[in-house]
């Protein structure tokens, strides 16, 4: 059974950061490609970013790129995202998730198969 388990949501000031951890259990790490989305009260879930290995490549949203950064620590099963300089407009529910892809980037939901139960982040101004 695939268990995806979010943390490290939480308030916090325009121009801070805050790190996102990801920790799957139930298959393999590290073969599947993993992303991050979020959505936003009244808004459709989107893209954020997705890391896959064999090789090791990243994705990002033209609008976290620069600021977020995606990354894993497969000895721990675990993948992360780096956020900073954040905005407002990043307030959402992130979620963490495992493709269905192996050794792809994918940026579109319907290409994952687990998720996690979402983390809040809220960006004040």
């Amino acid at each position: 059974q695939v268990q995806l388990v979010e943390s490290g949501g939480g308030l916090v000031q325009a121009g801070g950061s805050r790190r996102l951890s990801c920790v799957a259990s139930g298959r393999p790490f590290s073969i599947y490609g993993m992303g991050w989305f979020r959505q936003a009260p009244g808004k459709e879930r989107e893209f954020v970013a997705a890391i896959a290995w064999n090789p090791d490549s990243t994705r990002y949203a033209d609008s976290v790129k620069g600021r977020f950064t995606i990354s894993s620590y497969n000895a721990k099963n675990t993948v992360y995202l780096q956020m900073n300089s954040l905005k407002p407009e990043d307030t959402a529910v992130y979620y963490c998730a495992q493709s269905r892809g192996v050794g792809n980037v994918e940026v579109t939901a319907g290409r994952y198969d687990y998720w996690g139960q979402g983390t809040q982040v809220t960006v004040s101004s």
